[in-house]
């Protein structure tokens, strides 16, 4: 189990061996619940803060991190998170872990052996679901069963 970052909620964020690698992210409530955040979940939930925050904002401020994404955890795209998640107000604690999970799952796909669209499918996730509005459970599901030439393809059309 590696350590990705421990919140002030008492949360915490690792990766550990999951059904098909190690590089499977967890999140570990103040509570002591341990499970592997679902894209569906974290999307409805910032969909629901876009709501009250904006969704070009939440989307902006994702890019911003996303592009400084690699296979490795940076301490300096961590801190990122942290301080751009303050702008959220009372929310702001829940937008660290959220971005952070989608941080985390993006270093994963960046691990992830014959992954050609790596990081990319987490950006179009959040595209479709902040920009484009098609809903948290569609933008979830949207790349299962296609070819990684259309969904490159359509990334592209996207302009990333």
């Amino acid at each position: 189990m590696i350590l990705i970052q421990a919140f002030s909620d008492g949360s915490t964020l690792t990766f550990d061996k999951g059904s098909f690698d190690n590089w499977c992210v967890y999140l570990k409530t103040p509570d002591g619940k341990r499970y592997a955040p679902r894209d569906e979940e974290y999307f409805s939930r910032l969909c629901a803060l876009a709501d009250i925050y904006g969704h070009e904002k939440i989307y902006t401020d994702f890019v911003a991190y996303y592009s400084l994404t690699t296979a490795t955890v940076d301490l300096n795209v961590l801190n990122m998170i942290s301080e751009l998640s303050k702008n959220y107000l009372t929310d702001g604690a829940e937008i660290e872990i959220l971005f952070t999970i989608i941080y985390a799952g993006m270093v994963a796909e960046e691990n992830k052996e014959f992954a050609i669209l790596k990081k990319r499918i987490k950006r179009l996730g959040m595209y479709q679901t902040l920009i484009e509005k098609i809903g948290s459970k569609n933008a979830a599901s949207f790349s299962k069963g296609k070819g990684w030439r259309e969904l490159d393809a359509l990334c592209k059309s996207k302009g990333f």
